[in-house]
Parts: C-alpha cells; sequence; structure tokens
C-alpha cells in the first residue's frame, strides 16, 4: 500500500526570526491518488514534498508512506521518485542510459534494465529517441525523459516539483494532459506541486492549498470552487480570481454600492451581528443588464480584455469606488469609459466570509 501521510509534520528554519516554513501539516494522501498540492511563491509547496522525499528534515511530527515512518530514513530507503523542474539530465548519456541509469547503480541486470527503459519509452513516446543525447531533444522530450527514469525505478510514491515551468503555454497544456493520462494508466501514488492553479484544478483528484505553510484547505477541484473554505482560497482558486469585497451588513443584506446583495437567514445567523461582511462574487456570476434592470449595479468601464468568445470587464462602482470584473460574452465588448450595469445571476452564488478571520459562513 502507497498511502502517504503527514502528521502533523512541520519543518522550522530557525535564525533571529524563526520561520515555520510548513506548520503542522495533516494531510492524507490515499493509494492510487494524484493530489496537488498549490500555493503562492513561499508558501511551503515545494517544502512539503522535500520533506517527504527526505531533502528537508522533519522537525515536529511524522511523515509515513504506507504503515512505514520515514521521518528519518536516508532518500535512498524510502521508496519514491522525484522529477524536478529542471529535468536533472546527464549530458554525455543517452536518453536511454539517463533512463535506466537508477537501475544500474542498484545492479539490476543489464536485460530487465533494457527492458523497462524500452516500457517506459514505448508509454511516454520515446523509443526512437532512446539513443540521441540531451542537447538533441526538445523541452518537452526532455522533460519525458525525467518521467521515465522515475516511471522505471517502479516506486511506490512520485513526486514532481513544478515539472513543466520552463515549457512554453502550448507544451505546458498538452504536458500536463500525457501526466495526467499515464498517472491513470500506471496508478501510481503521485503528489504533485505547483503555484499555477490551472494546473492543479485540471489535474489532480484532489488539491491542497497552501499559504504561509498551513494547510487551507483539500479537497475536489469542484469543491475548492464552488465552497472555498475561506477567502484566501476563494482569490486563489479560480481564473480570473473571485471579486472580494468587504461591505457594511444590514438587516436586508449586503451592501455594495447602492444595492443589497440578499443573505440568506440561516447565514446571517452565522454572522454573529457584526457590522461587516466579505462578499465574494465569481465574475462569471455577474451578467450585463439594462441600466433600467432595478438593483443593478453601475460600473466604470476600466480595461477590457478580449479573449475571444469571452471578454473580461474591469471596472469600478459607481459610489464605492469599488474594484468588480465581469466576464461577459467577447462579441459585444464594451469601450472603455463606457458605464455598464450588472447584476449576480444567481443569489446562491454569492459567497460570504467573515470580515475578521476570512472563514466561510455561506
Amino acid at each position: 500500500m502507497s498511502r502517504v501521510t503527514y502528521h502533523d509534520a512541520a519543518r522550522v528554519f530557525t535564525g533571529n526570526s524563526p520561520v515555520r516554513a510548513v506548520d503542522n501539516l495533516r494531510l492524507t494522501v490515499d493509494d492510487g491518488e494524484f493530489l496537488v498540492l498549490v500555493g503562492p511563491s513561499g508558501s511551503g509547496k515545494s517544502t512539503a514534498l522535500r520533506m517527504l522525499a527526505g531533502l528537508e528534515e522533519i522537525d515536529e511530527g511524522s511523515v509515513h508512506i504506507g504503515d512505514t515512518d520515514v521521518t528519518s530514513m536516508p532518500p535512498k530507503s524510502r521508496d519514491i521518485a522525484m522529477v524536478f523542474q529542471s529535468y536533472a539530465l546527464y549530458p554525455h548519456m543517452t536518453v536511454a542510459e539517463n533512463m535506466g541509469f537508477a537501475l544500474k547503480l542498484r545492479r539490476i541486470p543489464k536485460q530487465d534494465v533494457r527492458q523497462r527503459v524500452a516500457e517506459a519509452a514505448e508509454l511516454l513516446d520515446l523509443t526512437e529517441y532512446l539513443d540521441r543525447k540531451p542537447r538533441a531533444l526538445s523541452g518537452g522530450q526532455r522533460q519525458r525523459v525525467a518521467m521515465g527514469r522515475a516511471i522505471v525505478r517502479e516506486p511506490s510514491v512520485f513526486l514532481m516539483d513544478e515539472p513543466l515551468s520552463n515549457l512554453d503555454a502550448k507544451l505546458r497544456v498538452e504536458t500536463r494532459a500525457n501526466i495526467a493520462a499515464l498517472q491513470r494508466r500506471l496508478g501510481t501514488t503521485t503528489i504533485y506541486v505547483t503555484h499555477d492553479q490551472t494546473e492543479a484544478m485540471t489535474m489532480g483528484h484532489r488539491v491542497a492549498v497552501l499559504a504561509d505553510g498551513v494547510l487551507q484547505q483539500c479537497d475536489t477541484p469542484r469543491e475548492l470552487y464552488e465552497r472555498p473554505a475561506n477567502a484566501f482560497v476563494a482569490g486563489f482558486i479560480g481564473s480570473p480570481a473571485m471579486n472580494l469585497e468587504t461591505v457594511p451588513l444590514t438587516a436586508e443584506g449586503a451592501r455594495l454600492d447602492e444595492v443589497t446583495l440578499p443573505i440568506p437567514r440561516g447565514a446571517m445567523d452565522s454572522l454573529g451581528g457584526g457590522s461587516e461582511v466579505t462578499v465574494g462574487i465569481r465574475p462569471e456570476s455577474l451578467r450585463l443588464v439594462s441600466d433600467e434592470q432595478p438593483d443593478s449595479l453601475a460600473l466604470h468601464v476600466e480595461l477590457v480584455e478580449e479573449l475571444g468568445a469571452d471578454c473580461l470587464i474591469h471596472g469600478r462602482t459607481a459610489v464605492d469606488g469599488k474594484r468588480l470584473i465581469v466576464r461577459a460574452d467577447g462579441r459585444r465588448p464594451p469601450a472603455l469609459g463606457d458605464t455598464v450595469h450588472v447584476v449576480v445571476r444567481d443569489p446562491e452564488e454569492i459567497h460570504l466570509f467573515d470580515a475578521g478571520s476570512g472563514n466561510r459562513t455561506a
């Protein structure tokens, strides 16, 4: 069994002001699962991965692979294979030699090495490149060689640390689809680190969001999108980001500019009588309407991003100057300086967060 478990694991960098790069991480990755660790730079995601690999010390708590506590084990004894951002290929070796080098060090019989390399090369469409050196390959091909080197080891767990960050945009889309498909075929437990939330949402069975070393939420991509646990997750997951504004709270609802957004009674009770609430509305949850529609919100257009089928309208509310982004039909974009009117498509799509803690209330 290749379940991975972090038991309140922490990494503390000491100095004049100690930093908890990973703070009491409690997380379980099921056998065969593809889990993505995502967060901004400095969130602790790569440190958490390196703790599992044995490349960073674990100062508190423990890490298990299956039923084995690997906290104090050297990296070579952990039965993991890691794919790095930099590929880390030996330039003087051929593709086949690079892929089989770890097996050679383990004194695996040459015939078995050749067989495993050939099988991995077929999986990754690298068969015709086995005799080439890395310098004769494209970036995407080099990344596939690095993947092949990990596959031939037949580890219990794959660890991937931003493996696509050196690729151009088109190749990243193609390669991430290939990695996800390959993981489904192999069924190997995989932990993948990225700062790109689009990668996280399209690849992972579940996504764990970290900020300042603390796990914010771990759930399916759909659940993260529809029910973010706090304002940080709400603002991080989704492209473009959710509109988040702290506004006054009245008996009728949340007051945004001159419009009152209705809040369910249960949500009002959970807010505990506070005077403010943080309202979250995704750009796709707003729609353009005529200026005659009651309770519409007037926006002064400051920027229009035309994306083909869609456009993103960046504007400020007429009274309070709150900044909002609206996703609209790209065939009829407004002009800069125009005033447009918007409403929320469905009140159920309004997210509410405590103005103090940022935690979800509804």
